[in-house]
């Protein structure tokens, strides 16, 4: 993955849900760290998403879910609120 540790991508869905913000890493060659947020801004969920594995799903239903270099995971942590800055 070719983004700086301070830089992620940021996935919107249209509404809470665990089905509709479940990721995979099939076809992926590398790790990444994954955060899943509420509609609230807290974080539901952060997990190590390991490359070739079938699925990762939130605990709990997620809005958004931002995937990044696996640094992330060190500075963000279950119930943190984040502000999201463009």
């Amino acid at each position: 993955m070719n983004l700086p540790d301070d830089e992620g991508l940021i996935f919107v869905r249209g509404g809470m849900s665990v089905t509709n913000t479940t990721i995979h890493m099939l076809f992926c060659f590398f790790a990444i760290g994954v955060v899943w947020v509420d509609d609230e801004m807290r974080v539901v969920d952060a997990k190590l998403a390991k490359p070739w594995r079938p699925f990762y799903a939130p605990r709990g239903p997620a809005q958004y879910f931002i995937e990044a270099q696996p640094a992330m995971l060190e500075r963000v942590k279950i119930g943190d609120i984040l502000e999201f800055r463009a």
